[in-house]
């Protein structure tokens, strides 16, 4: 959608084909504990994303993604700030795309930009499981989102009402994951 030196920009569309994590039986991370989770075999699985469109916006090198939710009538309705390792762009020539890991913890901002943490439970039984859990420096990830929630609180970019009025081209079709997908991921350690 955009690519600048501000960061990448693209839009998530209701129907999209989307790739999760998921045991043999089929269930996510999420419907289990983590102790769980790690004794068992998981694989990507193709689904569908079911909520309204998301605007995601990676900016380069930084520790997160910006995501701008909508509501089912298409209005802004928040921001979502997703902590993850900075997004790693590759390019096989006939495919490209962008690799992520979550970091699990994430803060919910409002139109009004207040703010709250997310999923602090989560990130603190995860880190319980040190040689199964990715991420290496949990301060490093309360710092980022300390760093962020000062923009939030400043009202600056993105969280200056950029593109809270953001409408997608009604001829955009949601797409699905294009062949080459499943080579092998490219992580920084």
């Amino acid at each position: 959608m955009s690519d600048d030196e501000r960061g990448l920009l693209v839009w998530l569309d209701r129907g999209t084909r989307v790739l999760n994590e998921v045991t043999a039986d089929g269930r996510g991370m999420r419907t289990m504990p983590f102790s769980e989770w790690v004794g068992l075999d998981y694989r990507l699985d193709e689904t569908v994303w079911q909520g309204p469109g998301v605007l995601k916006f990676m900016p380069p090198g930084e520790s997160h993604s910006v995501w701008w939710f909508r509501d089912d009538a298409g209005n802004f309705s928040g921001w979502y700030v997703n902590l993850e390792d900075p997004a790693l762009r590759w390019d096989d020539g006939t495919v490209a795309g962008v690799d992520m890991v979550d970091q699990d913890l994430d803060i919910v901002v409002a139109p009004d930009r207040t703010w709250r943490w997310k999923d602090e439970d989560e990130f603190a039984e995860r880190l319980a499981f040190p040689d199964h859990y990715w991420v290496p420096d949990s301060d490093a990830v309360w710092a980022e989102g300390k760093r962020v929630i000062e923009r939030i609180e400043a009202g600056v970019f993105p969280f200056d009402g950029t593109w809270t009025d953001f409408a997608p081209d009604p001829s955009w079709e949601p797409g699905a994951p294009l062949p080459g997908w499943d080579r092998p991921v490219l992580r920084r350690l």
